[in-house]
């Protein structure tokens, strides 16, 4: 509101002039991927990233509120799963002319619904495998292969991704996990901006403390 402007999560285009960042919510189309409010992609179309959705398998990408994705970021969803309990992975039933009825729904490695948290940052070029699961407040390196869950407000990087170290120490990562920001209203939250983007974590805890 510095500007004179208020946040609008229903506005595509949160940079004025520049149309190759984008808030995804008001974009998406499809009814099995839900996003929250104020969530961004670095580019001006956020279905293109996630691949092999079918509308057949039924699952859901589930995205929170003010998550970060970073440029060349894909979902790949569990149509990209092959039947793995057979001699053949090849997928004789989705090609022209093959004698094949598609498996039943248990002999694929269906993984479920992909779920990731608020206030995620999820940098340039990661990929997140059918299924997973990112807790808030985590950040996911770049070209990182993210094959298992997540857990809140934990670095990962690497392919396959691997833990790197929890941000902040469990109390404070409980204060936060509590106190859920991002589901507080837009004059909350700027007026809580201070305390968001404060380096002094004990000054952070102490007021986390006092508001709860």
């Amino acid at each position: 509101m510095g500007d004179g402007k208020r946040p609008d999560p229903n506005v595509i285009h949160p940079i004025a002039g520049y149309d190759k960042e984008i808030y995804v919510k008001p974009t998406v189309k499809n009814p099995n991927i839900l996003v929250g409010d104020f969530t961004y992609i670095a580019d001006s179309d956020f279905e293109r990233h996630v691949t092999h959705h079918y509308p057949w398998n039924g699952d859901k990408l589930l995205i929170g509120k003010f998550c970060q994705i970073a440029a060349g970021v894909e979902f790949v969803m569990n149509g990209a799963n092959h039947q793995m309990n057979a001699v053949s992975t090849f997928p004789f039933y989705t090609l022209e002319g093959w004698n094949m009825q598609p498996p039943a729904p248990d002999d694929l490695p269906h993984k479920g619904d992909t779920v990731i948290g608020n206030d995620v940052w999820i940098g340039q070029n990661a990929v997140i495998l059918p299924g997973v699961r990112i807790g808030d407040g985590a950040i996911i390196g770049a070209s990182s292969v993210v094959g298992s869950d997540v857990a809140p407000y934990m670095i990962v990087a690497g392919n396959p991704a691997r833990p790197l170290r929890k941000r902040f120490d469990d109390e404070l990562i409980a204060l936060l996990l509590e106190f859920r920001w991002w589901d507080r209203s837009v004059d909350e939250i700027n007026a809580l901006i201070p305390l968001l983007t404060c380096g002094d974590l004990e000054k952070v805890r102490k007021e986390l403390r006092e508001r709860l």
